[in-house]
């Protein structure tokens, strides 16, 4: 596939470097030659410096028989006319653009075909604020996935030593747990995925995925680890868009909720739109201001601003002031590593917005994907097409079905049915397939296992 994107900032790094190891042919276009050249040192594909808008930049980087343009530049507006010139001069099949004023995305019918023709719009800002909502109402959880609609969940667990489940295989959750339907998607011990059975004896530390109905959820972390109260007071450092918009998402479900922000006049604007949300102005850093907010009795503490520095400065502050648990918003994957140890969830944007590009990049029909562990893995939904003869999957028991290596199925949905994988189940056509992937390297394998042909024998 022939892939154009625009913008070399870490949105656009990231996902050149996800398409380039895929046998994609990927141009990135930005008029920052420092950070093509560094792209190009690292990643196998072209570069093309310039006004990513202009058609005659377009053109030199292979508009003309290009597949896809993803614009995420840092211009809403660059993106947008960049998508409205493919179109109309080189009728590009897909376009795809990052838009994240509010201002836009308030008013959907800008994007259609008659208008602004953009085929998938990503709003990281969205995707981000959801991301945190989700992990905020289910304590305790590392990471939270939709599937179906919200039908299925894969939740991110640590097990920790106070967990019923440690020290006894996973075959015991279901002696403790009668009746709830659960799988074990993958487990990862000291960094790296390791096979699971039901024999598996669970070990402190070890990270467990899982797969359940959301009703499930709760009862399934009390298996890995004392089960946290549910969250109650919240403290987000910065009030832009995250910050914003994950606050009236807070104050709707009845969370107390701060928001420390820096600039006045952004400070004046949140205490303006914002009906139960307490704003404070200053600066999240300031021991003196977050002991007098009474830091020691927050449940979370989210640090949302722009600036990664300051997220992990106030995140570490919190942490060693009391607060229950902490969130840090990090754009740089080197600094993951660095402080992952001091608070207890650090957030990549660029991660959670990846999984919603590859989505309409991957080959078949994939309904979702989802990064996992830094994009090293990957859950994706699927829908099984075919029959007997066109389909490598249709027709057959699921223990009939050759997987490529580390790939896992963990459930199927069938219409509103959610069963649970197990050896017997005949997949049928048009099932929604949830798998996990813990080495991405054979996620071509798995589009092309469900690729439906004309015959296979």
């Amino acid at each position: 596939m022939k892939i154009l994107i625009l913008g070399a900032g870490q949105v656009g790094h990231s996902v050149a470097a996800s398409l380039a190891n895929e046998d994609n042919d990927v141009t990135i276009v930005d008029t920052n030659a420092t950070a093509l050249r560094d792209i190009r040192e690292k990643l196998d594909v072209r570069v093309e410096i310039g006004q990513a808008s202009y058609p005659r930049v377009l053109e030199r980087a292979g508009i003309e028989d290009a597949d896809m343009l993803i614009a995420v530049t840092n211009s809403d507006e660059i993106n947008m006319v960049a998508c409205q010139i493919a179109h109309t001069l080189y009728h590009t099949p897909t376009k795809i653009a990052r838009i994240r004023s509010s201002h836009y995305l308030d008013h959907p019918e800008l994007f259609t075909p008659e208008s602004v023709p953009i085929d998938v719009l990503i709003s990281p800002e969205q995707l981000v604020t959801e991301h945190i909502f989700r992990l905020i109402s289910h304590p305790g959880a590392l990471q939270i996935i939709n599937f179906a609609d919200g039908k299925v969940q894969i939740v991110g667990v640590k097990a920790l030593h106070d967990g019923p489940l440690i020290g006894h295989p996973l075959k015991a959750m279901r002696e403790h747990m009668p009746g709830v339907e659960a799988r074990v998607a993958a487990i990862f011990r000291k960094g790296k995925p390791i096979k699971a059975s039901e024999d598996t004896i669970v070990e402190v530390n070890d990270e467990i995925l899982f797969i359940a109905s959301p009703k499930h959820i709760r009862a399934i972390i009390s298996e890995l680890r004392k089960l946290d109260k549910p969250y109650k007071r919240i403290m987000l450092a910065g009030g832009g868009n995250i910050g914003n918009r994950l606050a009236r998402l807070l104050e709707a479900s009845r969370y107390q909720v701060k928001i420390i922000e820096k600039n006045n006049d952004r400070a004046a604007k949140l205490a303006e739109r914002l009906d139960k949300t307490i704003v404070l102005e200053g600066d999240a850093a300031d021991e003196n201001l977050l002991i007098e907010e009474n830091i020691e009795n927050t449940d979370v503490f989210v640090a949302i601003t722009n600036d990664d520095e300051a997220n992990i400065l106030s995140s570490m502050l919190a942490k060693r002031l009391g607060a229950r648990r902490v969130m840090c918003l990090i754009n740089r994957p080197s600094y993951i590593d660095l402080v992952e140890s001091s608070i207890d969830l650090a957030i990549s944007p660029q991660q959670i917005t990846i999984g919603a590009l590859l989505t309409h990049i991957r080959r078949g029909d994939i309904v979702a994907v989802h990064a996992l562990r830094r994009g090293s893995a990957e859950a994706i939904e699927v829908v099984a097409h075919g029959d007997y003869k066109t389909s490598r999957v249709v027709g057959r028991r699921l223990d009939e079905i050759k997987l490529p290596p580390s790939t896992t199925i963990g459930a199927l949905i069938r219409g509103e049915t959610i069963l649970m994988a197990a050896h017997n189940i005949v997949v049928q056509a048009d099932d929604h397939i949830i798998m996990l992937v813990t080495d991405k390297r054979y996620v071509p394998a798995v589009e092309k296992l469900f690729q439906v042909g004309l015959h296979y024998f």
